[in-house]
């Protein structure tokens, strides 16, 4: 009778087995199966939630079959402590493993009324867009420069909203001081700031909030910063004539400002570490720019012979070496740039054409450096 009862008793735990591992690989199929939603939709994921909200809150609109099993697949992946606040799009047919890897991937919310602060090297703009679910996609609503344009009636409207998100975006080659003179004009933020130390902010897009001071935002920028600097400080090529981090930034902001496309950074700055390899000044006008302006705007107008000549900290045709400070904020691609130059023996380099955006042509000698020139010369008698 015992063998009898255990054997049962075995016939019983191999089925259970059996159908436990059925259930298993049901529940991840169903987990990773496109989901039954027919039409994207904007998901808000408030402050202090749970993913418990969550999951009900896309069950209840039709977005997933099962809450419970969105809330057990995220707790078997280790996700569920990772839920981001924000507006995420959710797009048709996402399956339930996409949609946990939305809300908890964090980063620029994706859907619903944006504001954009674009704070760029000659103008700064704000714009107000909206997602349209059906594609996903942007669709802007209005565009202003704060300060210089009337105020457009819809940006007041989504100012009213509880749901309108906001960012701050930089370009690359931005200075601090005119990172702080337009986050002087962003309505939604709080507080002054000084001016940071030139070159200490990333160029990146930085999601804001209502009441947010503009101090925050500025160590927010400067952290990021740092983190960027210190890995490619880390994955530098031997052999650089750089003796640390803060001259890397330096030569980063020249590069910055004296680059044409991003294809050509790394040639660039071959140019820059070859001339101080040898000992010969690095000559780059925007460094006699900023010993101009301080970075507080552009120049406006071409350089004169004069202040070619004129002996400022910053002008490389004067002084030897790297300027004392960097002359703009580098992007990443720049820093990287700049601790990990081409291997070439180019010292030249001039301008292809009369559009900046076309790049430059680089020379090895003198001699080819001189011809380059005459043929840009050619180009400026032509159009003049």
């Amino acid at each position: 009778m015992w063998r009898n009862i255990a054997s049962n008793a075995l016939t019983f735990l191999v089925v259970a087995v059996f159908l436990l591992g059925g259930v298993l690989i049901w529940a991840q199929n169903e987990y990773h199966a496109e989901g039954p939603l027919d039409q994207a939709i904007c998901l808000e994921v408030p402050r202090g939630t749970n993913m418990k909200r969550v999951s009900e809150d896309l069950s209840e609109r039709g977005a997933v079959s099962s809450a419970v099993m969105l809330r057990l697949g995220a707790d078997y992946t280790d996700r569920t402590q990772r839920l981001k606040a924000g507006s995420y799009l959710v797009p048709d047919g996402a399956s339930m493993s996409q949609i946990v890897d939305i809300v908890t991937k964090g980063g620029a919310s994706t859907c619903g009324t944006e504001v954009v602060y674009r704070i760029g090297i000659t103008r700064a703009s704000v714009e107000v867009r909206e997602i349209d679910p059906a594609s996903g996609r942007y669709e802007e609503k209005a565009e202003f420069v704060p300060g210089e344009d009337d105020i457009p009636q819809v940006y007041a409207q989504v100012r009213e909203k509880s749901d309108t998100r906001y960012r701050v975006t930089l370009a690359e080659g931005v200075t601090s001081w005119q990172v702080v003179q337009e986050l002087g004009l962003v309505d939604v933020l709080d507080g002054e700031v000084a001016v940071p130390p030139e070159g200490s902010l990333a160029p990146d897009s930085y999601e804001i909030a209502p009441g947010d001071t503009r101090a925050s935002v500025i160590r927010r920028m400067q952290d990021a910063q740092e983190v960027i600097l210190a890995q490619a400080w880390a994955d530098r090529a031997d052999g650089l004539p750089l003796d640390s981090p803060e001259e890397a930034l330096i030569l980063a902001s020249i590069i910055e400002k004296e680059t044409g496309g991003p294809e050509e950074r790394f040639d660039v700055a071959s140019v820059f570490v070859n001339r101080l390899d040898r000992g010969m000044r690095l000559q780059t006008d925007p460094t006699v720019i900023y010993g101009i302006t301080k970075g507080e705007g552009p120049l406006g107008r071409g350089l004169r012979a004069s202040e070619l000549r004129r002996e400022t900290p910053w002008n490389t045709y004067v002084i030897p070496g790297l300027p004392p400070t960097p002359i703009a904020n580098p992007g990443r691609a720049s820093i990287e740039a700049a601790l990990n130059p081409a291997s070439t023996d180019y010292i030249y380099f001039v301008a292809k054409t009369l559009d900046p955006r076309d790049g430059h042509n680089f020379a090895e000698t003198l001699e080819g450096h001189n011809a380059n020139v005459a043929a840009y010369r050619r180009l400026e008698a032509e159009r003049n």
